[in-house]
């Protein structure tokens, strides 16, 4: 297979709140707006990148699965977590589900949530300890 595109979406029975959270947190623009979905795309950094949220109980989600997200994480990398703490959780104020720290395995990180509760890890890659480091195929620090 050979894929063009590759994104998450997000179901949820918040596309209008969730929208204006990526829009004014992430940097997102929407490309397509609906009732029942909108397609982002960030092209702030040096890649875009592409998130969607759509409506959990539209008919295109087989019945079964017309449920809100649960138990996922978008893994947000950027050059400076420390500015980004700053921005998002002191001044804007999001909510703080893990406090920033640094792990043995290569980040510095924190953890804040969108209104879905979809959890947001917002990394800086940093050196991992002598331990970690062996684990990586290639370094990226």
């Amino acid at each position: 297979m050979i894929t063009k595109s590759f994104y998450p979406v997000i179901l949820t029975d918040k596309v209008a709140l969730s929208s204006t959270f990526y829009s004014t947190h992430f940097g997102f623009e929407p490309v397509y707006e609906a009732d029942w979905y909108v397609s982002l795309k960030s092209t702030a950094g040096r890649t875009s990148y592409e998130l969607a949220l759509l409506d959990a109980s539209h008919p295109t989600i087989p019945p079964l699965y017309q449920k809100k997200v649960q138990g996922l994480i978008l893994n947000f990398e950027v050059d400076d977590v420390d500015s980004e703490y700053k921005r998002l959780i002191v001044d804007e104020k999001l909510p703080l589900q893990l406090d920033i720290r640094n792990e043995e395995f290569g980040q510095r990180h924190f953890i804040t949530s969108d209104p879905n509760g979809v959890l947001l890890d917002i990394i800086q890659i940093i050196p991992p300890s002598e331990t970690e480091s062996s684990n990586y195929a290639e370094k990226v620090w």
